[in-house]
């Protein structure tokens, strides 16, 4: 898996882009959260349960389905307050973004078994083609473990960097759009 730093660090970079005039506390805290959910199965190796079972390490809850899932649940939930009524649909496909992206980065990892990205319908394990980042250990040891330094370094190279790259680009796209919408209506 990629550590917890880089899934909560996606939700952080990504949440500024909701609303390129103001970002909401409120929703990046639940946007961590919502990244860092899908490693909740790891319970599923005290259960006694198989990684390679659909409710395993890497299965179900990494799935597009449970972040959709997710997504849709939290903002139902959380967001529900009149005020969030302009941005629900947003806020909506950023928890499903940031959620969804927690499979995606697992799968450039150079360990495991791969991520059933359409579990329920299908056990199938995915990797990317291309897994250039460290995998990173399981449970509380993650944190101190002296491994975790070049661990960070590849995923700063390979997430870190390409993913503010991405949400700068998201965040300016819409700035300008928002500029550009106000310049019309001016006009």
């Amino acid at each position: 898996m990629a550590s917890l730093y880089t899934h909560a660090f996606a939700a952080v970079c990504l949440g500024a882009a909701i609303s390129p005039r103001r970002v909401y506390p409120r929703v990046v805290l639940v946007g961590i959260v919502c990244s860092l959910v899908p490693d909740a199965d790891v319970i599923a190796f005290y259960l006694g349960v198989p990684y390679e079972h659909v409710f395993g390490h890497r299965g179900l809850s990494h799935s597009l389905v449970f972040a959709a899932a997710l997504s849709v649940f939290a903002t139902a939930v959380l967001f529900r307050e009149a005020r969030w009524l302009r941005i629900r649909t947003r806020i909506a496909a950023y928890l499903f973004i940031v959620t969804g992206s927690h499979g995606l980065f697992d799968a450039m990892t150079n360990g495991g078994l791969g991520v059933a990205f359409f579990a329920p319908f299908a056990d199938t394990r995915y990797f990317l083609p291309f897994r250039p980042v460290e995998v990173s250990p399981l449970g509380p040891s993650a944190f101190f473990n002296p491994r975790l330094l070049p661990i960070l370094i590849s995923e700063v190279i390979w997430i870190w960097i390409p993913w503010a790259g991405i949400a700068t680009a998201t965040y300016l796209g819409l700035r300008w759009s928002q500029r550009r919408a106000s310049f019309s209506s001016a006009a």
